[in-house]
């Protein structure tokens, strides 16, 4: 009897196994609720089963959620079953690019590191208030981050004669595409800003122009400068580097999310996301419940 009841619960696993629908999913988490263990993740589009979307997930298994940030790269399979749906297997992806440039940049950052033992300290950590800052923008004037507490701000960095599509120009057109979805609160609800790394090139007019290439609006879309060592600064709080290398800029690529309370919400580090996925990030920390009363966000968004 008690060898039928093991075959009988056997066969019962193995059935719910057959029955269940898995695929291998890959995207960007936009948020964490650790007590229920589950996440919401912006998932890439799985050919021939789904397209592009926001959906949420329990999670199976051994998992540090302490890895798992707003902004990180995750894959799991996404098993579907009858009854319920899952992620298993969950990990947080290492985020690689093997062209040249952010190859050197990555090594160039190593040293950096390695010669400033205090490097790694200045890097503010998500859920941690941003200090504050102040560059010039396209308009010559100057530029505090904490003028904009209340706002969430999305920013990332680029310089004018960067050569390559896939760099600067794939990252200041994912806050040209985030203009557009939230034309209603761009300027009011959501400050999006470009911090220019080439300040001997990048400086009054040039600025102005660079920023006109984009249509940007000044209200909306700061983009914004200083002298080496201002940049170098703000750089260092997002763990951002660039070097000079025979007149063309060696960098790293983040694009980074500050929530109303001015904290650090997501530091995306790479270029591997799309707009859409940023697009959705940002819409959820615009959700956010505020600790201040006096600050209102936006019920609706897009």
């Amino acid at each position: 009897m008690r060898r039928m009841l093991l075959a009988s619960a056997v066969l019962l696993v193995a059935l719910q196994l057959w029955a269940a629908n898995q695929h291998s999913v890959q995207g960007i988490v936009i948020q964490v609720n650790p007590a229920d263990q589950s996440i919401v993740v912006s998932c890439n589009a799985i050919p021939g089963y789904m397209d592009a979307m926001v959906m949420p997930f329990t999670v199976r298994g051994q998992v540090n959620f302490k890895s798992l940030v707003p902004g990180a790269t995750v894959r799991f399979d996404m098993v579907e079953t009858k009854n319920e749906s899952y992620a298993d297997h969950l990990k947080v992806v290492e985020v690689s690019n093997h062209e040249a440039e952010p190859t050197e940049a990555g090594r160039l950052t190593f040293l950096h590191q390695v010669m400033d033992p205090t490097a790694a300290a200045k890097i503010v950590q998500v859920g941690r208030p941003v200090p504050d800052f102040t560059l010039t923008d396209q308009a010559n004037e100057p530029t505090h981050l904490s003028q904009f507490k209340g706002k969430v701000v999305a920013l990332t960095f680029a310089y004018s004669r960067c050569p390559n599509p896939n760099y600067c120009f794939r990252l200041s057109n994912n806050l040209s595409i985030l203009e557009r979805r939230f034309r209603a609160q761009a300027g009011t609800d959501l400050i999006l800003m470009t911090i220019v790394i080439d300040p001997d090139k990048d400086q009054g007019k040039a600025l102005a122009k660079f920023a006109d290439t984009w249509k940007a609006d000044p209200k909306a879309w700061r983009f914004l400068t200083g002298n080496l060592d201002d940049v170098h600064n703000v750089a260092e709080l997002f763990g951002m580097g660039f070097w000079n290398d025979e007149g063309f800029l060696t960098h790293t690529f983040h694009t980074v999310v500050i929530d109303r309370e001015g904290k650090l919400a997501a530091n995306i580090e790479g270029n591997q996301f799309t707009a859409q996925q940023l697009g959705d990030l940002v819409a959820t920390v615009m959700r956010r419940p505020v600790s201040d009363a006096s600050t209102s966000a936006s019920s609706t968004l897009p």
